[in-house]
């Protein structure tokens, strides 16, 4: 996330509350949760989280400016929680159904109505891991507006996938759109939040950028568990899920033995450019 100089680094818990996939920890754990039969303890669950993790930024985080996405959090699973204490059977089972999809468009509307007024909800955690000299330049304000709109597309992926299995394939449960599209689109934003600060770092620095195989990586490392989950529940056809094994193992040592030989060159040309001087 950060684009500059970091600051000078807190404890493990710090860091971990200057993240916003901390303040987005309540809707993930609820979108991937939630589904019939388990509404009270998802929103239960997401709310109480939201409720630490505000607390947790004001006690042991003290300083720290109070965000656009812990409000969020904290207001819309409270009124989730109660709209479903006070709802009918029918509309009990509606919020059973498509709750999360519900969710995933709140946060997705989030991010771009954030965006939308100047003030990307990433850039509230960045700012407390950056010099404050940083906070105005073109690269800091961009890579906020560019990793923001990333989350906002992956909950548009998640909803529309849980509304494919809602309202198409009428199975709120199905194992494609209900859990692995919807985690592999939450990894891709997280290790994209991860990866493209260090390509803006790069072109500022004139240094190499982080190759696109880092992009990549853990999304290869997920088709070895999706395919095995697919052979276990019976979600497609095994020889596709014994293909998804396969393809994952072999992209997975291709990438880590181009990252090996990479390092390896690294080292030499540093070894090599010591012995000149």
């Amino acid at each position: 996330m950060n684009t500059g100089a970091v600051t000078a680094p807190g404890g493990r818990l710090d860091s971990l509350l200057d993240s916003p996939l901390i303040g987005m920890s309540p809707w993930i754990l609820f979108s991937v949760l939630v589904g019939p039969g388990r509404f009270e303890v998802s929103v239960v669950l997401a709310l109480a989280a939201a409720v630490v993790i505000f607390v947790a930024g004001r006690v042991i985080h003290r300083g720290s400016a109070i965000k656009i996405l812990e409000v969020s959090d904290v207001i819309f699973f409270a009124a989730l929680a109660a709209i479903g204490a006070a709802a009918s059977p029918g509309t009990h089972r509606w919020l059973e159904t498509y709750a999360g999809e519900v969710s995933n468009i709140a946060l997705a509307v989030i991010a771009f109505g954030s965006m939308a007024i100047g003030v990307p909800f990433t850039i509230q955690y960045a700012r407390e891991r950056v010099d404050r000299e940083y906070w105005d330049s073109p690269d800091f304000l961009r890579a906020n507006y560019v990793i923001t709109a990333v989350w906002g597309l992956a909950f548009l992926v998640a909803a529309m996938a849980g509304g494919f299995g809602d309202l198409v394939l009428h199975n709120p449960n199905n194992l494609w759109t209900a859990w692995i599209i919807q985690i592999a689109a939450i990894v891709a934003a997280l290790r994209f939040t991860q990866w493209y600060p260090q390509v803006v770092r790069s072109r500022r620095t004139g240094r190499p950028a982080p190759p696109v195989r880092g992009l990549l990586t853990p999304l290869v490392g997920l088709l070895i568990p999706v395919g095995i989950v697919v052979l276990i529940f019976d979600a497609a056809a095994s020889w596709f899920g014994v293909a998804l094994i396969l393809t994952g193992v072999v992209l997975a040592r291709a990438i880590n033995k181009d990252i090996e030989m990479t390092r390896t060159h690294g080292n030499r040309r540093t070894h090599g450019s010591r012995r000149a001087h």
